[in-house]
């Protein structure tokens, strides 16, 4: 076992993940600085949670104004940047009732929580939700066995019962699972850990129709996917369709840990007892959260992620080309790279070890590596990144 750095101390840390036996100490937009001094280009920016960057101007004038007026005055109490965010949210969706919670799983949790009631009220007690194969939705228990990871199903068993796996893009396969215990069909419209793997318009088109016409909920998990990162603020606008219930987190927050849970009218009936928690909704994070949502509504910038997405794509597609690669697939400013041989982790290892500047790279499997850059990351700097990209690929190809 290699021998900690010498001013990197961890072992009070508990060991959930190999991590480098360096310390990142500060970021600055598309940089990031370690405890050596060493810049990294981040292309990770915390999966996707980074939306604006290191260090946000804007979102650090929001936290540091509101830390000075009202940090947390209880979820018993309503609160300014709470009606804020929420207003933002649902004038800019479908949706018309909003859920606050601190991360991505709690959004889903509450999600899967809402049909489940929601199933009680409408649907005889149905409560089954068909979600599918190679998704990600969580690491609480109820989340990790609504997704579809290899060996989830086991690892903290028993599994929370009433999620059936359908395969993404292929309609036939969710309509075999369904009975009258159905309740609800869950999906991300781009699966992220799987992969960077979109739904079809054609496949979300005839699920929407198909849902709606036997009386089951959509719900669209964007925690990934949402807020900007398919070019549109919410990626079920890219399909012209309308979900029932939407969980939102990572880009929601930029950084500080925000999530939320959206639902229609008609899907919101949750009553009192039912749903809460201790920092849902405070002022300090949806303050922040409120900056975040302002800034990617802000005239022309949505349509410069799109722009910036077809500039990742091009250099993508002219990599995988160069190097007889497998191509690139995903949406707006998350994408990847097939890369066709199992190189992934060794190119994540070769770029963060780049001197002198290094590149931060993900490999969620190990025959792709995953783009999930800032949505205001310069042209030039995707230039950089591709170039950084192809110094790599020599040396691992």
């Amino acid at each position: 076992m290699n021998q900690p750095a010498h001013n990197v101390d961890s072992h009070s840390v508990m060991y959930i993940t190999p991590r480098p036996e360096l310390i990142m100490v500060e970021g600055k937009g598309s940089w990031l600085t370690d405890n050596n001094g060493k810049r990294y280009l981040d292309f990770l920016q915390g999966w996707a949670v980074n939306c604006l960057g290191h260090c946000n101007p804007g979102m650090i004038a929001a936290l540091n104004s509101q830390a000075h007026q009202l940090i947390s005055p209880s979820p018993a109490f309503y609160n300014e940047p709470m009606i804020r965010l929420s207003n933002l949210l649902t004038d800019n969706s479908c949706f018309q009732k909003v859920f606050f919670a601190n991360s991505g799983a709690e959004a889903n949790e509450g999600a899967i929580k809402l049909a489940r009631k929601w199933g009680q009220i409408n649907k005889s007690g149905a409560f089954e939700i068909i979600t599918f194969d190679h998704s990600f939705h969580g690491r609480t228990l109820a989340t990790m066995s609504a997704s579809g990871k290899e060996g989830w199903d086991t690892m903290f068993a028993p599994q929370v019962p009433g999620f059936l796996k359908a395969d993404l893009n292929d309609l036939e396969s969710v309509q075999k699972l369904v009975t009258k215990r159905t309740v609800a069909v869950m999906l991300e419209p781009v699966q992220g850990e799987g992969g960077v793997i979109p739904a079809t318009t054609e496949f979300m088109q005839a699920l929407r129709k198909f849902t709606k016409e036997n009386n089951i909920l959509l719900i669209v998990d964007e925690v990934q996917a949402g807020c900007g990162r398919t070019g549109k603020l919410f990626a079920y606008q890219n399909f012209g369709i309308e979900p029932d219930i939407m969980s939102l987190g990572k880009g929601i927050g930029g950084g500080v840990p925000l999530a939320a849970l959206l639902a229609t009218e008609a899907a919101a009936c949750f009553v009192p007892g039912d749903q809460g928690g201790t920092y849902n909704g405070n002022p300090l994070m949806t303050a922040v959260g409120a900056s975040v949502i302002e800034q990617l509504i802000a005239p022309g910038f949505l349509e410069a992620v799109q722009a910036k997405g077809e500039l990742l794509r091009s250099e993508l597609l002219a990599i995988s080309q160069e190097f007889g690669l497998g191509g690139e697939r995903g949406m707006g400013l998350l994408r990847a790279l097939i890369l066709g041989k199992d190189i992934g982790a060794k190119l994540v290892e070769l770029g963060r070890n780049r001197s002198p500047d290094g590149v931060l790279l993900n490999s969620p499997r190990p025959n792709l590596l995953r783009f999930m850059p800032a949505l205001n990351v310069e042209d030039d700097e995707i230039r950089q990144m591709s170039g950084m990209l192809r110094e790599l690929l020599k040396q691992a190809v």
